[in-house]
């Protein structure tokens, strides 16, 4: 048709400015436009699948070509020249091959034989060699093939199809001599990659398929241009082979996927041997990648493909990078877990030194141990995530610019975090504190400053620990936007009302603390208080009441309220009181002094040396009965020694004074000697 009868076409409208913000980042693009790629590539395979399958279209362009003598003329031409020049290449190859065997076979004679960690340098100069030789027959190949394409002056589009196929077959057999240097199927002794015969024909065989498919398959799709082959046609071919290509690693990937998991997988440790710390993660770790590693190829692979059959700019750099990035990431994150684990178990290993002079500091390295490795994990594992966002082009340091949720969010973690490290400093300083001079007192045998120590902990960590959770969780509910205030006047009128309705609690509360703080009784004191009065030994003592334990076993629970006075029967030193009957004929002299002579007896014993503090204080005839005079006395002893005491002074004085005939009047004795005298007045009568 003439330039005239050509319709005149209309100038193409010009595109507005379109309102959509297109993300930049790799995984934005795919979201946004995937559903028109994939829309755009499903009609270009389904284009040239409506080709291949209207079969009388494709017998009608057939039928074309064949009256067509143009046509016909390309068609032959290209056929018999590409067989000339690809049948002539060929031979050659093999030619040079056969010259070439007697030098190969030199060659893998000198190759050292396998084995030895290090035989492998010494094969290196013999498999470049061997590649050497190789790689002659493909250039003999090349020499012939290249030459015959001009000798036989093809037509233009008959020489680009030549060129096409001879550069494939060039480009494969280079492809496979480089495979071969490093898996040599055929000669375990010029292997350089460590493997069974069987695995390496396996990757030879499989890398040979996809080489040949992805080449020549691209090869013949080109080629396929000249002979009038629609593009829609060319563009489906090309993806039906990319994705066969992906099918067959996928296929090589699942059935490898036990081998690959064999070797990373961490291997077995002998019986009874524990792995340390850094171990111990890095065999979990290994063995976490052998279980999914086939999964996180297999997807990278459909990945891969999915990003070239959707045509997303830039994105097959975008993937390499996010994948070197996420490797590097993932690394660096692990090293750093390990490192800081190991540092953080080197800082909670105390010297002896410093554990004796800080009691319960190793106990409470021990307890936050933990927590901080955990705590660390957490962190390493967020900052990683974040970096993988950022790296897969998410944009995740946006978040934590100034005045966005993240940053909230960052600022209030941050708050929280040195409150609750404030109110765990402030509570084991007073914790250590209370405990060394808890240790001091016992130390230097300040048995009372102990006892009120032991008796003030409980009580003081009690109310430390309310304190410092009161201010830490208000502190975390204003952080997190929770207005607080309301909650704290809600706190203080329901305080009143509990004040008022328990008067009594308070007064156990506020006596007990007055009680405690004058030191008026201690845990492990004898003491008579409450009312009726109750006697007993201090077990415990509570914010609010205090426990007896009575001579009998008995346990008397007293609330503070209950003590209007205390008997402390245990405090500074103690006096075993000695009271004593004599009839009147006895001399109180003599017996004063044979009971001085018992204390001395006693004070000589060791086992009553440290009981008894001084000699015996006689105090005299204290009264005068019927049946004869009361001498008192009394020993001085330490606070918890009255009792003993007094009983083997009892014990020791009735033997001396059946000894020395020392009579103690009774009433019984009395009344027959009454009755004697009665008798006898009779008598005389």
């Amino acid at each position: 048709p003439s330039a005239a009868a050509a319709p005149t076409a209309e100038a193409p409208a010009t595109p507005q400015a379109s309102s959509v913000v297109v993300p930049n980042n790799l995984v934005g693009q795919i979201a946004s436009g995937a559903a028109e790629r994939l829309r755009h590539a499903l009609d270009q395979v389904m284009a040239g699948a409506r080709v291949l399958a209207d079969l009388p279209a494709v017998a009608s362009w057939a039928s074309g070509v064949a009256r067509d003598p143009v046509a016909r003329v390309r068609i032959t031409d290209a056929a018999w020249k590409m067989l000339l020049t690809f049948g002539l290449g060929v031979l050659a190859e093999i030619a040079v091959y056969h010259l070439l065997r007697v030098p190969r076979r030199r060659l893998d004679a000198m190759a050292p034989a396998p084995g030895g960690r290090w035989n492998w340098l010494r094969r290196v100069p013999v498999v470049a060699g061997r590649l050497l030789l190789d790689l002659l027959p493909v250039l003999g190949f090349a020499l012939v093939a290249y030459p015959m394409v001009e000798a036989v002056r093809p037509l233009p589009t008959t020489e680009l199809v030549l060129l096409t196929i001879n550069n494939a077959y060039v480009l494969c057999r280079a492809i496979m001599m480089a495979s071969r240097m490093l898996l040599s199927p055929a000669s375990a002794h010029l292997r350089l990659v460590r493997m069974p015969d069987e695995t390496a024909a396996y990757f030879t065989r499989w890398l040979r398929r996809i080489v040949g498919l992805s080449v020549f398959g691209y090869a013949l799709a080109e080629a396929s241009l000249q002979f009038g082959v629609p593009w829609a046609v060319h563009d489906g071919i090309i993806r039906l082979i990319m994705l066969l290509v992906s099918l067959m690693l996928v296929i090589v990937v699942v059935q490898k996927r036990q081998v690959v998991a064999g070797l990373l997988r961490a291997p077995a440790l002998p019986p009874g041997e524990e792995p340390s710390g850094s171990r111990a993660a890095l065999r979990t770790l290994r063995n976490r990648l052998a279980e999914i590693w086939h999964v996180v190829v297999i997807l990278w692979l459909l990945a891969l493909w999915g990003v070239w059959a959707l045509e997303v700019p830039d994105g097959f750099s975008r993937l390499l990078r996010g994948t070197g990035a996420t490797l590097l990431i993932l690394g660096v994150a692990k090293g750093l877990d390990v490192g800081l684990r190991q540092l953080l178990d080197r800082a909670m290993a105390l010297p002896a030194g410093l554990a004796a002079r800080y009691p319960g500091l190793e106990l409470r390295a021990t307890r936050y141990g933990p927590l901080l490795r955990s705590l660390v994990s957490g962190v390493l594992t967020v900052a990683a995530l974040l970096l993988l966002l950022e790296a897969w082009g998410i944009g995740a340091f946006a978040w934590f610019t100034q005045g966005r949720l993240g940053s909230r969010i960052l600022g209030a973690l941050g708050s929280i975090g040195v409150s609750a490290l404030v109110a765990i400093l402030v509570w084991e300083v007073a914790n250590s504190a209370i405990a060394r001079q808890l240790t001091k007192a016992s130390r230097e045998g300040q048995a009372a400053r102990s006892a009120r120590v032991r008796t003030l902990l409980p009580m003081m960590r009690t109310a430390l620990m309310i304190v410092i959770l009161i201010f830490l969780v208000l502190n975390v509910l204003s952080e997190i936007g929770v207005n607080v205030a309301p909650l704290i006047a809600g706190a203080s009128v329901v305080g009143v009302a509990i004040g008022f309705g328990s008067q009594t609690l308070v007064k156990d509360v506020v006596t007990g603390l007055f009680l405690l703080l004058e030191d008026a009784v201690a845990v492990g004191d004898s003491v008579t208080l409450g009312t009726p009065p109750q006697t007993g030994v201090v077990e415990r003592l509570s914010i609010r009441s205090i426990r007896l334990r009575a001579v009998d076993g008995s346990v008397h629970i007293i609330p503070f309220s209950a003590v209007t006075s205390v008997t402390n029967m245990t405090r500074d030193f103690a006096f075993a009181m000695l009271e004593f009957s004599l009839s009147y004929g006895e001399d109180t002299d003599r017996v004063a002094e044979v009971l001085r002579q018992i204390a001395k007896e006693m004070r000589a014993e060791a086992r009553w040396s440290g009981a008894i503090r001084d000699d015996l204080d006689v105090m005299g005839v204290d009264r005068l009965l019927e049946t004869g005079v009361v001498l008192r006395a009394r020993l001085k002893t330490e606070p918890s020694q009255r009792f003993p005491v007094g009983r083997e002074m009892n014990r020791r004085i009735q033997a001396r004074f059946e000894e020395l005939g020392i009579v103690i009047p009774s009433p019984w004795r009395k009344a027959a000697t009454e009755e004697d005298q009665m008798h006898a007045t009779g008598a005389s009568a």
